[in-house]
């Protein structure tokens, strides 16, 4: 399980390592950018049940940490899903990942 870490809060978010990988990649490119977001999420299993949702700025500290050293093999499609959500009014949404097949 990754953990991401916002802002000056003590308590990370819980993301596993695969999905903050993907969102790593659409988050540094929304800041780099210099554009603000929100992120939502549903809790993990385990975690209080519900979801949540951070605003996103560049100028707000961020910081992912990953459980493996590995980098996993990216999905263009899941960071596709990602981006679209990302360019929308409600934001980037987790969303499950896109698995690819043949046919894709």
């Amino acid at each position: 399980m990754g953990s991401l870490y916002y802002g000056d809060a003590t308590e990370p978010i819980l993301i596993e390592d695969r999905a903050l990988a993907h969102l790593k990649v659409v988050i540094a490119t929304k800041l780099r950018r210099n554009e603000s977001f929100t992120l939502s999420w549903k809790h993990p299993d385990g975690v209080l049940a519900g979801r949540s949702t951070i605003w996103l700025h560049p100028s707000i500290p961020l910081r992912f940490v990953f459980q493996f050293a590995d980098s996993p093999d990216l999905s263009r499609a899941w960071i596709e899903d990602l981006a679209q959500s990302a360019s929308s009014s409600g934001g980037i949404t987790l969303v499950e990942e896109h698995l690819e097949t043949a046919e894709d």
